[in-house]
């Protein structure tokens, strides 16, 4: 069966539209629907998370909290789902794990459609209403700019579906492929999927560069994650200096994009801590209007040999957010300078 894989939080891969929404939907809760959503959750956690030992440990606390009779007194679903997202991060600290409630019903984990690989097969699985919304913004490229004759500026917010954002990607690389230096604003980025981030990336290397392997636990498989070859827009190249802003709103895919640029030794970090969260996931149903997203894939990184879950990615200069864009732009000017001819004055 294939399944729909996601990295939350990221406003353009939206996995079952409208179904987790904000704030939850008053969902009446009686006894016989906290038992199987508990039941369930917990077979489902066995059966899927990434790490089994751990699920295991998790089963443990939430039967515990059963019979201590900790949701007895729950009647709205929301607090329900609140209380079994808190128990279970209380086990484990995974980023991607929760339980949220739908204000529709939930379909079986069968009927969810395999993530689409084109733009016409996005916008049939999206409501119009957030197709409208989401073709009409700026799907994450929120500002490219010279900030000075030698220093380019790009600032994204997620990293939407390759198949839309690729164009952008192409534009913006092409538009800062003149400058000598280049300041990448990740402070403010929710996420969003691999293949863009590997993208981006493609365009500040020289040469085909393996990023991260993924393994994913339902087919004990592992796929490395490569640059692509043939860009649409000016590669920058792998000589240039790249600074990159992150912080505690950097977050999943963002983070990808951090951890695996540092591990590279292919660009600076500078600002604070990011949020934690590596780990792939996807939603499982567990009743009418309950859902748990359980991370069933990890990521590994060929150099460190390991990620950023739990821990983020730490940056190699620390600076507040409100005060990293102008200690990058103070070290890639001290760069540059470095790295100047030094040209020749006759007597």
């Amino acid at each position: 069966m294939k399944t729909k894989w996601i990295v939350i939080p990221s406003l353009l891969m939206l996995t079952v539209a409208g179904a987790i929404a904000s704030p939850p939907p008053t969902v009446a809760l009686n006894r016989a629907t906290q038992l199987e959503v508990v039941d369930i959750l917990v077979a489902k956690l066995n059966a899927n998370y990434v790490f089994p030992d751990k699920a295991k440990q998790i089963e443990t606390v939430l039967r515990q909290r059963q019979r201590e009779g900790k949701y007895d007194g729950i009647t709205d679903g929301a607090k329900l789902a609140e209380q079994l997202s808190d128990d279970m991060q209380g086990v484990v600290h995974d980023k991607h794990m929760l339980v949220a409630v739908s204000a529709g019903p939930v379909p079986p984990d069968d009927a969810m459609p395999p993530p689409p690989q084109t733009r016409a097969a996005w916008e049939k699985q999206v409501p119009p209403a957030v197709l409208a919304r989401v073709l009409a913004s700026n799907l994450g490229v929120e500002k490219v700019d010279h900030l000075s004759p030698n220093i380019g500026y790009l600032q994204i917010s997620s990293f939407g579906p390759v198949f839309l954002v690729s164009d952008k990607f192409a534009a913006a690389m092409t538009e800062l492929a003149d400058t000598d230096g280049l300041i990448i604003d990740l402070r403010n980025n929710g996420g969003g999927g691999g293949d863009s981030v590997a993208l981006l990336i493609s365009y500040l290397v020289d040469q085909r560069t393996r990023l991260n392997d993924t393994w994913e636990r339902a087919t004990d498989l592992t796929t490395q994650y490569w640059t692509q070859d043939k860009l649409d827009g000016k590669r920058y190249g792998g000589k240039k200096p790249v600074v990159i802003l992150a912080g505690a709103n950097t977050k999943s895919a963002a983070e990808a994009f951090v951890y695996t640029m540092q591990a590279l030794k292919r660009a600076t970090v500078i600002g604070e801590r990011t949020w934690g969260g590596a780990h792939a996931a996807r939603p499982y149903r567990l009743a009418d209007h309950f859902i748990a997203v359980i991370p069933s894939r990890r990521t590994i990184s060929p150099i460190t040999h390991t990620n950023w879950e739990g821990v983020g990615v730490m940056p190699d200069i620390a600076a507040t957010p409100d005060n990293a864009l102008a200690v990058a732009r103070a070290l890639l000017q001290r760069r540059l300078q470095a790295s100047a001819p030094v040209v020749a004055t006759g007597h």
